[in-house]
C-alpha cells in the first residue's frame, strides 16, 4: 500500500502565441511606416563641404538631376520656364533665397545658368552640399 500523498507539481508554462501576433503587427507597422516617410524626395548625389550652414529664411528649392531635369519645389519645370516660375515667388517674401540642389555629375555651365537667372531676379542663391 502506498499511503503517501502524491506531490502535485505545478507546471510553469509561458504561452507565446499572443506575443507572436504582437511582433507580427509591430513588424508590419514599421514596414509600412518606413515606406511612407519621404515618398517625394528627389535622389541626388550632392557634393561635400566642411563649412556648410543651414538656411532658415524663406527658401525656394531648385533641384537638377543628372538627367538635367529641373524641379522647383518638387514640381518639374523646363529651363525656359525657370525665370518666370522663380519670378512668381519673388512677391511672396522680401528675404528670398534659392537653395540649389544639383547632382555632382551635372556640368558647371548648367549651374551657372541658374546662378545667372537668380542674379537677374536679384534673389540670393545657396548651393546645397552634404557634410563630410
Amino acid at each position: 500500500m502506498n499511503i503517501r500523498k502524491r506531490e502535485r507539481r505545478i507546471s510553469a508554462e509561458v504561452h507565446t502565441s499572443a506575443m507572436n501576433d504582437i511582433m507580427f503587427f509591430l513588424l508590419l507597422f514599421f514596414l509600412i511606416a518606413s515606406t511612407v516617410t519621404n515618398p517625394n524626395v528627389i535622389k541626388l548625389l550632392l557634393p561635400k563641404s566642411s563649412s556648410g550652414k543651414s538656411v532658415s529664411k524663406k527658401t525656394i528649392v531648385v533641384s537638377v538631376t543628372k538627367d538635367l531635369k529641373y524641379f522647383v519645389d518638387r514640381k518639374p519645370v523646363t529651363v525656359a520656364e525657370l525665370p518666370t516660375v522663380l519670378a512668381s515667388y519673388k512677391p511672396m517674401a522680401t528675404n528670398l533665397t534659392i537653395v540649389l540642389y544639383v547632382d555632382k555629375t551635372v556640368a558647371i555651365q548648367d549651374v551657372v545658368e541658374i546662378m545667372d537667372i537668380s542674379q537677374k531676379l536679384n534673389i540670393k542663391l545657396v548651393l546645397a552640399t552634404e557634410p563630410k
